[in-house]
């Protein structure tokens, strides 16, 4: 079965609000089986809701729509539902019995216009929203189903959960197939190197399917199974995982929900290893997505943030005449700083990061992106030299995802 996202919404078309309805289904459907090839964005008006529906209804066997079925004059959808499939808006006794009741429980008088959400479609099969107060429907046309759902996201997922998904189960019966994703997440390695390494894989691919999607300063593998069962599914993926982990096992830091942070953690923990971190350009951003980890403060000790040159030398012990040569982005003042944060915590690991953030400060000898990263541990002090582009907030973000990629790789 195919299935079509129809949302309607002007305020969409105008970038006021995100669309996270789009995404959780496209989710929703992918578990159940169902493809979904198209989804569309139209705005409050009834010709182009019109329209779209018939596009839609012309390639697909489901039809998700998302808002529209509020009480205002520019809520429209039900009634471009009822002009494409040819049936009159009639006033849904039950509808408007859950209306009454959600003002009645909030003790408020029901304005008038709430009474246009019990008007539906003729024949339509419609259930109670439990946190709202438009009622969704399904209307069945010609071996199609379209289903209305309110926009308010917090709206849509017990209102799918409940009532979409168990007759769209239904619908596909004991022989549908499922869909399973699986994805490996690299770092250290881009996009076209990536694909380099497993180019073959990806031309060869049929089921499972292997699509790359880059990410900042990382790539994510997303591999995809479709088998009658979540078992045999899951079994694809595992072949498909294995050949793609001996070409770049290596930069595999984690698989789907797993963070660039937690695997750090981990690897502190299994080295038994103590870490401490001094931050100048990127401002306690390594700190903040360490400090997001559980359990981080058995190996974390301390981190500082020494963005002055003063704090530098104060906090750390940085020679002043190092900051006077060489400038406070540099490799000598990155190792100083690790050898500093080591030093002061008392911790197997340093890690000290300078940098020019920008957008000014930058030099031809010294460009805004410039960040020196200093890792000091037992066997002495590397620097590693980078330059990212982009904005200020985006270089820090950048840097802070490189040191716990250097971090990694150093305790793999």
């Amino acid at each position: 079965m195919q299935a079509e996202i129809i949302s309607v919404g002007t305020e969409l078309l105008l970038g006021q609000v995100t669309d996270t309805n789009q995404v959780y289904l496209s989710r929703q459907m992918a578990e159940l089986g169902i493809d979904v090839f198209f989804r569309v964005t139209v705005g409050d008006n009834e010709n182009r809701i019109v329209e779209v529906l018939k596009t839609a209804l012309g390639r697909s066997d489901i039809v998700l729509c998302t808002g529209g079925l509020g009480p205002t004059e520019d809520d429209l959808t039900k009634q471009a539902v009822a002009q494409v499939t040819g049936r009159t808006m009639v006033e849904n006794l039950r509808a408007l019995e859950w209306v009454e009741a959600f003002f009645r429980h909030r003790e408020l008088p029901m304005p008038e216009s709430n009474r246009r959400q019990a008007r539906f479609p003729e024949g339509a099969s419609v259930f109670p929203n439990p946190v709202g107060t438009a009622p969704g429907a399904m209307v069945f046309h010609n071996g199609k189903t379209i289903v209305l759902l309110p926009g308010p996201p917090r709206e849509v997922r017990p209102m799918f959960e409940t009532y979409v998904r168990p007759e769209l189960e239904k619908q596909l019966g004991t022989g549908r197939q499922v869909l399973v994703s699986r994805t490996l997440k690299i770092c250290g390695l881009g996009e076209s190197a990536l694909e380099e390494r497993i180019k073959d894989l990806i031309l060869e691919q049929r089921n499972p399917t292997i699509a790359p999607l880059a990410g900042l300063g990382e790539v994510r593998l997303r591999l995809t199974a479709k088998a009658e069962s979540t078992s045999e599914a899951r079994a694809l993926l595992e072949l498909a995982a294995q050949r793609v982990y001996e070409r770049v096992g290596s930069y595999i830091y984690g698989e789907d929900d797993q963070t660039l942070e937690e695997t750090v953690v981990n690897l502190l923990a299994r080295n038994g290893l103590s870490l401490g971190v001094a931050e100048s350009c990127t401002g306690g951003l390594i700190i903040d997505r360490l400090t997001n980890v559980p359990g981080v403060s058995a190996y974390l000790e301390r981190g500082v943030v020494v963005y002055s040159n003063r704090s530098k030398h104060e906090l750390l012990g940085v020679p002043v005449r190092l900051i006077e040569q060489y400038g406070a982005v540099s490799r000598q003042v990155a190792e100083a700083m690790a050898t500093g944060i080591r030093r002061t915590a008392g911790t197997d690991l340093g890690l000290g990061v300078t940098g020019i953030a920008g957008p000014t400060g930058g030099s031809p000898e010294k460009p805004v992106g410039l960040v020196y990263f200093g890792l000091a541990g037992k066997g002495g002090t590397r620097v590693f030299r980078r330059v990212f582009w982009g904005g200020r907030v985006e270089i820090k973000r950048r840097a802070a995802l490189e040191a716990l990629v250097l971090l990694r790789r150093y305790l793999i």
